[in-house]
């Protein structure tokens, strides 16, 4: 009987098993977040699936920045035509080398847009940094230098550079004036070069933050690692690796959420890296002490099995030595039938002897 639960248990493991193989994506968010026992059967599907299944929640959060990226993009060039046709002095753009026609470095601070500074004749890499580092101090903004441009959105991780060549290259586009540019940014001819912008944005975003939760993932592990040997557990790096990639989903979802919060009500949360973190590794070592507990339980299902084992045994053995008892008895019994018959018939051939002796013997 318990061997039978035991195998009971086993083929109920495998068919669960089989259920968390076949899952879908969003299936695997759920289990992710409120079904954190499950960790070690997803694990079980090896580093490439939670590999892959990070990389489609790092798209989606790369979808929301570019497109958001996208829209100010589309915004600043809107009023920057405003402005240039207005405003701004004159200038040229001539096989990868932008011209504005005066010699002061030309500064702006927009309210929607962030710092705006304007330097096409320096090529010292220590002003460059200088003016990067006043975008980041103001935390939006760009850059426009003579050969590249360099944009800076709090929702971004670090800078995203542009070199005009490569970019206006990828269009056939070698020269244009500020009037060309009025005239271009007011006509359709627009979309191709949004739709170049995107695709930059989401390639460097995708990129950035997979690499970054990756990174996440690495150090959460590690602690994952040494919470496993403080319990005195055993398991793999690699199973680890993948429940913390598991562990990050809920991380991932908030960093979602508030980068639509930050874009919409210009929210931000100065330390929001940190609980980033803390979130995920709250997760992975919740999923281990289920783990811990997990394995509790089983041994003491196997002390049972093993003490319904012994018990059995000992009936066995006990029921084995009442047959045994019983073949002892049964066998005296039969040999003191023997004896008592042998006796009887011993008496009466002496009784026979002595009627078969004949009348005159005494005489």
């Amino acid at each position: 009987m318990a061997q039978r639960e035991e195998n009971n248990n086993v083929e109920e493991k495998k068919e669960e098993y089989k259920q968390l193989k076949g899952l879908g994506f969003f299936k695997k968010v759920k289990y992710s977040i409120v079904n954190i026992e499950k960790y070690p059967e997803m694990a079980t599907e090896g580093l490439g699936k939670a590999v892959s299944y990070i990389a489609k929640l790092v798209v989606i959060l790369a979808i929301i920045l570019s497109v958001w990226t996208l829209y100010q993009t589309y915004q600043m060039i809107r009023q920057g035509a405003y402005y240039l046709a207005n405003n701004f002095p004159d200038f040229s753009y001539s096989d990868g080398t932008l011209k504005v026609n005066t010699e002061e470095v030309m500064k702006f601070d927009n309210e929607q847009f962030g710092k705006i500074i304007v330097d096409t004749n320096t090529d010292s890499e220590e002003t460059i940094n200088q003016y990067l580092n006043e975008i980041n101090e103001y935390g939006t903004g760009a850059v426009i230098l003579k050969n590249r441009v360099v944009l800076r959105n709090i929702t971004m991780i670090g800078e995203v550079s542009y070199n005009y060549k490569e970019s206006f290259d990828s269009i056939n586009l070698t020269q244009f004036s500020k009037q060309d540019v009025v005239n271009y940014v007011q006509s359709g001819q627009m979309n191709s070069l949004y739709f170049s912008i995107f695709i930059t944005l989401f390639i460097y975003s995708f990129a950035m933050y997979f690499i970054n939760t990756l990174w996440y993932a690495v150090i959460i592990s590690i602690v994952g690692y040494f919470t496993m040997w403080v319990l005195k557990m055993r398991m793999r790096y690699v199973a680890i690796f993948n429940m913390s990639i598991y562990a990050l989903t809920l991380s991932t979802i908030l960093n979602i959420i508030y980068l639509i919060v930050n874009i919409v009500f210009n929210f931000t949360i100065e330390y929001f890296s940190i609980m980033y973190v803390t979130v995920a590794t709250i997760y992975l070592m919740a999923a281990m002490f289920i783990i811990k507990s997990d394995l509790i339980k089983k041994q003491a299902e196997v002390m049972k099995i093993v003490e319904a084992q012994q018990i059995v045994k000992r009936e066995m053995e006990e029921k084995e030595s009442e047959r045994e008892k019983e073949k002892e008895r049964e066998e005296k019994q039969k040999e003191d039938r023997e004896k008592t018959k042998d006796k009887s018939k011993n008496k009466e051939g002496k009784e026979d002897k002595e009627h078969d002796e004949p009348e005159g013997s005494n005489a």
